[in-house]
C-alpha cells in the first residue's frame, strides 16, 4: 500500500477507551483513519513529527483544571506543529471497577492527574479512606484496575465495556457541564481558510524581562480590538525569570487587524510561534470594534500611500 492509497494515520494519546479517543471519533474523516494509541502526549507528538502519524490528537485545556501544561510546552518549545481543528467535549467521569467490587472494598482509585481534581469532593464523600494513584490516562486507569492493580478508577463510563468492568457510579463531578478542549495537530502547513468563526494560537517570547514587558505584549491586541481567550506563562526552561507566554486569540491570521498584531509581536519580543488558525469548535462570532475591519486597514494604508506619494 503507498501513501497515497493508505489510510490516514491518526495518533492519540491511549490506550484505547479514552476521553481524547472520543474527540478523535468526532473529526470528520476520522472513521476512515487507522488509530494509533500511544502512551503519553509527547511520543503522540512525535509520532506525528517523525511522520509515523498523519495527524495527531491531544487535550489541550480543561474549563476546570485549566490548560494541559505537558501540551502547552511540548508545542512552544518542540519541533514545530500546527493547530487544524480543535473539538470540545463535554467530561463526566464514571467509577470503574471489577465485577462484585462495593464502595466500602475501595482503597485505592486512579485516574489521569487532570481527572482527579475534577472529582475531589465526591470522592472524599464517597470513598473518603481510598488513595489514589496517576495513570498516563483515564484509559490506562481501567486497564489497571482490569488486571488487578487497583481498586477502581475514575475514566469515561464508555471504557468499562472495552475492560470488562463494571459501572459502580457515573456521571461524577465536583463542577457540572465540565468540557474538555482538544486540538487536531498537522505538520506545519497553510492553515485553514478563514470561516469567521476563528481561533490563533501563538508563543511570544520575551527577550529579556523588564517592567512593561507582558503590557506591551497586549497592547499589540489592545489597539487593534483583539480578544484573548487564553493567556498562560509558562518557564522556557533558560533559567529563572525566563518565560514564554502562550495566548489564544479571536481571529485569524488573515484577518488584517491578527496579521498587523503578530506583526508588532515579532518587532518586540525575542522570537513569536504561531502555532495556527483554525475554526472554532463553539462557531463565537468576534465582535469586530470600530475601524479594526479589514476595508478599516486597507483605506488606512491607502490614506497613507497618498500622503507618501504627494497626492494629498
Amino acid at each position: 500500500m503507498t501513501a497515497e492509497t493508505r489510510p490516514e494515520r491518526y495518533a492519540y494519546l491511549g490506550p484505547r477507551g479514552t476521553f481524547t479517543e472520543a474527540a478523535l471519533t468526532s473529526l470528520p474523516g476520522a472513521a476512515a483513519a487507522e488509530q494509533l494509541p500511544l502512551a503519553t502526549v509527547p511520543a503522540v507528538l512525535d509520532a506525528l513529527r517523525r511522520g509515523d502519524a498523519d495527524s495527531a490528537v491531544v487535550a489541550l485545556e480543561n474549563s476546570v483544571e485549566g490548560s494541559v501544561p505537558t501540551t502547552l510546552d511540548e508545542l512552544a518549545t518542540g519541533e514545530p506543529l500546527q493547530i487544524v481543528a480543535e473539538v470540545h467535549l463535554p467530561v463526566s467521569f464514571a467509577l470503574l471497577v471489577r465485577p462484585g467490587t462495593a464502595l466500602a472494598d475501595i482503597k485505592t482509585v486512579a485516574s489521569h492527574p487532570i481527572a482527579q481534581p475534577q472529582c475531589r469532593r465526591w470522592l472524599a464523600e464517597n470513598v473518603p479512606d481510598a488513595e489514589w494513584r496517576a495513570a498516563t490516562s483515564n484509559a490506562e486507569a481501567a486497564q489497571h484496575v482490569a488486571d488487578g492493580h487497583y481498586d477502581a478508577a475514575l475514566a469515561g463510563s464508555f471504557a468499562a465495556a472495552r475492560y470488562g468492568l463494571d459501572v459502580l457510579a457515573e456521571d461524577i463531578h465536583d463542577v457540572a457541564d465540565a468540557v474538555t478542549r482538544f486540538v487536531q495537530l498537522r505538520r506545519p502547513c497553510a492553515p485553514p481558510s478563514a470561516t469567521g468563526t476563528d481561533r490563533t494560537s501563538v508563543v511570544a517570547f520575551i527577550g529579556e524581562d523588564h517592567p512593561g514587558a507582558l503590557l506591551e505584549i497586549l497592547t499589540e491586541f489592545s489597539v487593534r480590538g483583539i480578544n484573548l481567550s487564553l493567556i498562560q506563562s509558562r518557564p522556557t526552561g533558560a533559567g529563572l525569570g525566563s518565560y514564554l507566554f502562550w495566548m489564544d486569540l479571536e481571529g485569524h491570521v488573515d484577518d488584517a487587524r491578527v496579521g498587523e498584531a503578530l506583526m508588532g509581536l515579532r518587532r518586540i519580543c525575542a522570537d513569536v510561534r504561531f502555532v495556527g488558525s483554525y475554526p472554532r469548535a463553539d462557531q463565537v462570532r468576534p465582535e469586530i470594534r470600530r475601524g479594526t475591519h479589514d476595508n478599516d486597514f486597507t483605506e488606512a494604508a491607502a490614506w497613507l500611500s497618498t500622503i507618501r506619494t504627494g497626492q494629498a
